[in-house]
């Protein structure tokens, strides 16, 4: 089998048929000189973005009119694959007629949406969804140009994921609203992880400096915390705690009414483990220093820790000592 038919079966059919109209025959590419903007009565705007993932890079011109900052002209010059050519046609035309702080709002997901040949069908494969990112940020380059200021200023979140430039706080609101746990899950919600999915974990053909399973876990440490924090406080009944916000609950209690005295007898206690028995709680403890040999260890201060952690947190509690 060839190449060409190999790639006809396979590649090119996740392209759309715009995509590969555009890749042969762009409509905006080219130049604005000095000379055709004044003849507009506009200001030249040359701006250049080169992508560090691929090497691809583009160069776009606007002609804007400085009354009203609209985009006369949009033009470009593109070095890289054909994507890239297509996305920066696209982005190019959907540049004109606008205002710069109109055209600043244009997302690499508008550049993308533009090429479909229908609504819900991908213009281009997830790995090359970063060709359309590369167009919306020669836009913001161009901008910055225009209106004088650093490119950043235009940048107000954290983009975790670029390719649908999903931010970090959006991504952190949508998890905690959502309950999310999987990748799935926020590929669903917000799409970000769905196109090239560098985004998802280390070991993509971009690395990020925040992950979609960071952020999960982040979610996750959370919940443990908050749940500990909600167990301690009495919000959760003592016999639906996980085995780690058991122990942490017993701990608090005996810190706080029984190990102080243990300790100016020279003594002090440990919790082993925590474990259902029929309709009991046992908790297995150890005796610790001059408590391990004290006779009321098994009588007295026995009933006493079994009768605080009884009235504090579940009435099924028995204490046994080890």
């Amino acid at each position: 089998m060839g190449m060409d038919s190999l790639i006809g079966g396979t590649i090119w059919d996740e392209y759309s048929q715009k995509v590969t109209e555009l890749m042969n025959n762009p409509q905006n590419m080219g130049e604005i000189t000095e000379e055709q903007a004044e003849a507009m009565g506009a200001k030249l705007i040359v701006a250049d973005f080169g992508a560090e993932s691929c090497g691809d890079a583009v160069r776009l011109y606007w002609a804007v009119d400085p009354k009203s900052d609209i985009i006369l002209e949009s033009k470009f010059k593109s070095f890289g694959c054909g994507t890239a050519i297509a996305s920066s046609d696209t982005m190019a035309e959907l540049c004109k007629g606008k205002t710069v702080d109109e055209a600043v709002k244009i997302t690499n997901i508008d550049v993308e949406k533009a090429m479909r040949d229908t609504p819900d069908v991908p213009a281009v494969p997830p790995q090359k969804m970063h060709c359309s990112v590369m167009a919306y940020d020669v836009i913001k380059k161009a901008a910055a140009q225009y209106k004088g200021v650093d490119v950043d200023s235009f940048e107000e979140e954290i983009i975790v994921c670029e390719c649908a430039r999903v931010s970090l706080s959006t991504l952190k609101e949508v998890i905690r609203i959502n309950d999310l746990t999987t990748i799935e899950q926020i590929v669903d919600y917000t799409k970000a992880g769905a196109f090239c999915k560098s985004c998802i974990r280390p070991g993509g053909h971009e690395a990020k400096d925040i992950y979609l399973v960071d952020l999960l876990e982040e979610y996750e440490k959370e919940k443990m915390a908050k749940a500990a924090d909600a167990s301690l406080s009495g919000n959760i009944a003592f016999a639906d705690m996980t085995i780690v916000q058991k122990i942490k609950a017993v701990d608090k209690v005996i810190d706080d009414n029984i190990r102080a005295m243990l300790i100016m007898d020279g003594g002090n206690i440990e919790i082993l483990d925590i474990k259902e028995n029929g309709g009991y709680i046992d908790i297995y403890i150890r005796y610790l220093g001059a408590c391990s040999g004290c006779a009321s260890s098994s009588t007295g201060t026995l009933f006493a820790i079994e009768n605080i952690l009884r009235e504090k947190l579940d009435q099924n509690i028995r204490v046994l000592p080890i």
